[in-house]
């Protein structure tokens, strides 16, 4: 039986491509940042933007985390300086970063209907998603899905990612789940399911169109595309 279900965010519940890329991200970002005082060539702005990402990966592993988290919220700190001490300002602009960058995001089909019917079931429903915080939490709230929620883990919040045993044990220990009752389901087959056995719990894995290239990895159940349907109904049984 599990008592906890545990999803896994892109690529399991919600279908998203981003492109950070594109000329026109950094245009718009480049006239963002001049409406706010700081005047950046795109090219800099891009150039400036992923050093910074990179130089905070590597501090990271500095301190020989074994899967160390970065929080966003620090680059667009740097990059807009003493105007961005507000927190309003850093929300305003990761959210025009994320909407300028962002080509397409919504839910997989019957996404909603899986979370309301293990709601409706009395189960309890967990996030835990490698992502960052300025740009996550806003998206769940536009999609509609906070509500089913028992909880929300963000990597960012906690400066490590799965795989990392220490993420799943956040939610866990802090949420007194016992992982022969739990189950996690993700898209990716080493930071979800591996990660996951690794803590103890049973999993289900979705070959997603946003997937890794990997093996397919071992789980309860492996469901060859995005059928949450079939998802819903192992779950359903488990019970």
């Amino acid at each position: 039986m599990f008592d906890d279900i545990i999803f896994d965010l892109y690529g399991t519940l919600v279908d998203i491509h981003t492109d950070e890329e594109k000329a026109e991200l950094w245009e718009g970002m480049a006239r963002w940042y001049r409406k706010l005082g700081v005047d950046y060539a795109p090219e800099e702005l891009k150039n400036r933007y992923f050093s910074l990402v990179s130089a905070l990966e590597s501090d990271a592993g500095d301190a020989h985390e074994g899967h160390p988290e970065v929080d966003i919220g620090q680059v667009f700190g740097e990059l807009l300086g003493t105007v961005g001490t507000s927190l309003d300002t850093l929300r305003m602009t990761a959210g025009r970063f994320r909407e300028l960058s962002t080509e397409y995001i919504r839910l997989y089909p019957h996404a909603t209907e899986l979370l309301s019917t293990l709601k409706a079931e009395g189960r309890r429903v967990w996030l835990l998603t490698n992502a960052q915080s300025l740009f996550t939490r806003p998206e769940i709230e536009r999609l509609g899905i906070e509500k089913y929620f028992d909880g929300i883990y963000i990597s960012s919040e906690y400066g490590v990612k799965k795989p990392d045993i220490r993420f799943f044990q956040y939610l866990l220990t802090g949420r007194n789940i016992d992982p022969e009752r739990a189950v996690m389901v993700g898209n990716d087959g080493r930071a979800d399911i591996e990660g996951a056995r690794a803590a103890g719990l049973h999993t289900v894995y979705i070959r997603s169109n946003i997937s890794p290239i990997e093996p397919t990895p071992e789980a309860e159940l492996v469901v060859g595309e995005t059928d949450l349907e079939r998802v819903r109904d192992f779950l359903i049984r488990r019970r």
